[in-house]
């Protein structure tokens, strides 16, 4: 299952993201460290599900069965992590415990306070007295001293190996930092972009040095998403400002600004599960479905105009962009019959899930079950019903038949 992590400095609102995310009972407090232990939850995203498509309903005449209203939810796992306090990369706070929890995100999803109503430290002050751009560049600095760190402690025995065996350093610093998330390919590509591209010698390396190639790494192997949350009561030039930081980096690197209200969201989600409302996560709008007292509705109306404004409260189109324009995932949907789109049971498109987008058919296989991709013959194309190989890279909303021995 892909893991993402919520990071932020206290009081950002981070671990109200998380609830709206995930509606998992955790604490909320308007004072640092509220989350000590890492919460980990189930989140989704929305994708339309293909058994609403004319060819599926022409042949089974149904739906599945798995989708609510044509949508499908498909999951993802959250980590909401210790908020984030400056020198985390030198253990205080909780710093340790937070940058080790990111190790095994794929991406981050940074909330930032953009209303300002929150100093650096995470303390409440007046709205619009703190730069949430700040905000941005203190995390990113905290992670490159991280990283860099992790290169310079072991820079100069690196070094020594290298020149005793003639190993290369790019494999050498992708064993090193294996549990930061990064790959050898990305290591190659950071030293290629970074200050060190034409010094072979690691003992060389100055602080400035490690530094550029920690950001060069950072980049590559972390995605990240700028959730500027409590978009609803902050200064429009906040939102501007952040929003401004995007473009700033190269292709999709680039930082990614999306503005939000978790606890609209939060509100919404929890209205819906009481059946006061009809909503779904990435609706844009919402139904009153029941009798609600005046406060109630004035509350309602407040959200209402927000995501009028921004197109929905933000937080499942953060989800939806981590995962299918940072990431580059597809869904694909495993039937064991074809011509009913469906399992052995008859259960219609009974999953769905999220691969890389080039992954193959047989990758698919392994998704289901290691034998069955050890076992892979052919694959099928449910909706053309044609034969295709084990190198048919899948495209979102296929739906595959897998043959294999058993």
């Amino acid at each position: 299952m892909i893991t993402i992590a919520i990071v932020g400095k206290p009081n950002s609102g981070k671990s109200t993201f998380f609830k709206a995310s995930t509606l998992a009972d955790v604490e909320i407090a308007s004072y640092p460290f509220t989350t000590i232990s890492p919460n980990v939850g189930i989140a989704y995203v929305r994708v339309k599900c293909p058994c609403k498509d004319k060819e599926i309903q022409q042949e089974v005449g149904r739906g599945c069965g798995n989708c609510v209203d044509g949508f499908r939810f498909v999951p993802v796992e959250l980590i909401d992590v210790a908020g984030l306090v400056r020198g985390a990369h030198e253990g205080r706070g909780l710093g340790n415990e937070f940058l080790d929890e990111l190790r095994q995100a794929e991406a981050i999803i940074h909330v930032v306070d953009a209303s300002g109503g929150t100093d650096g430290d995470g303390n409440v002050v007046e709205i619009g007295t703190h730069d949430p751009v700040e905000d941005v560049i203190f995390f990113q600095e905290e992670l490159k001293e991280w990283v860099k760190g992790i290169i310079s402690r072991n820079r100069r025995k690196l070094g020594r190996k290298a020149e005793l065996e003639g190993a290369k350093i790019a494999r050498l610093l992708s064993e090193q930092l294996a549990g930061v998330g990064v790959t050898e390919e990305q290591v190659k590509t950071a030293i290629l972009q970074s200050l060190v591209s034409d010094k072979t010698d690691m003992k060389s390396w100055n602080e400035d040095d490690m530094k550029d190639l920690a950001s060069h790494l950072i980049k590559r192997s972390k995605k990240m998403v700028i959730a500027a949350n409590k978009a609803d009561i902050a200064p429009e030039e906040n939102i501007r400002k952040l929003k401004e930081l995007e473009g700033k980096g190269e292709g999709k690197e680039e930082e990614k600004v999306i503005p939000c209200s978790a606890e609209a969201e939060l509100a919404l989600r929890t209205a819906a599960k009481n059946e006061f409302i009809k909503y779904l996560p990435g609706d844009t709008d919402f139904v009153i479905a029941h009798e609600v007292t005046e406060k109630q509705r004035r509350g309602l109306e407040r959200i209402q105009k927000l995501i009028q404004a921004y197109s929905g409260t933000g937080v499942q189109a953060i989800i939806n962009r981590v995962v299918f324009d940072l990431l580059d995932y597809v869904v694909a949907y495993p039937v064991e019959d074809e011509h009913k789109f469906s399992d052995a049971s008859g259960r219609i498109l009974p999953d769905a899930f999220l691969l890389k987008n080039g992954s193959t058919a047989r990758d698919l296989a392994f998704s289901i079950h290691s034998d069955i991709g050890e076992g892979f013959l052919y694959a099928i194309d449910a909706r053309t019903k044609r034969r295709v190989g084990e190198k048919y890279a899948l495209r979102s909303n296929d739906i595959i038949r897998v043959v294999y021995t058993r």
